[in-house]
């Protein structure tokens, strides 16, 4: 990982469209962030290799039940450089990710199944498998940042 004890860790969370897993990804991981007191610590980044229009809708609704909105959220594109930038990268099964062969990004393929289409109840069982993964990633991520000060 990055050896400037000072640096955030950056962690991204990358799919093809950035429209429905990452999103997820990232309302969680910013809420994680904040539950464990990381603000300064942790930068998330999100996008995609070929971004959407919008966030799916069902990921929007299911976000609000969760108390998000993500309704004002915009897909993006995530360039290989903000990527090599990174600390961890988590891909959502989806991604033709294409980083430098001894780059010391830790890259976790999710395999995600894509909540576009899918009906609310498996909308919710995918973001619910999500915001474990996120909370596990930031035990990782709490445990390098305390060993870091």
């Amino acid at each position: 990982m990055k050896p400037m004890s000072d640096a955030p860790v950056r962690v991204a969370f990358v799919c093809v469209q950035n429209a429905g897993r990452s999103q997820l990804s990232t309302a969680f991981a910013e809420r994680e962030r904040e539950r464990r007191g990381l603000e300064d610590a942790v930068e998330i980044l999100t996008g995609g290799t070929h971004p959407a229009d919008h966030v799916h809708d069902e990921v929007v609704e299911v976000m609000r039940e969760e108390g998000f909105d993500l309704s004002d959220r915009s897909p993006r594109e995530i360039t290989t450089g903000e990527l090599q930038s990174c600390d961890y990268v988590a891909t959502m099964g989806c991604s033709t990710l294409e980083l430098d062969a001894d780059s010391s990004v830790d890259v976790r393929d999710w395999a995600l199944d894509d909540p576009d289409g899918q009906d609310m109840d498996r909308v919710r069982e995918i973001g619910d498998e999500i915001e474990g993964r996120v909370s596990a990633l930031f035990d990782e991520i709490e445990q390098e940042v305390s060993t870091r000060v």
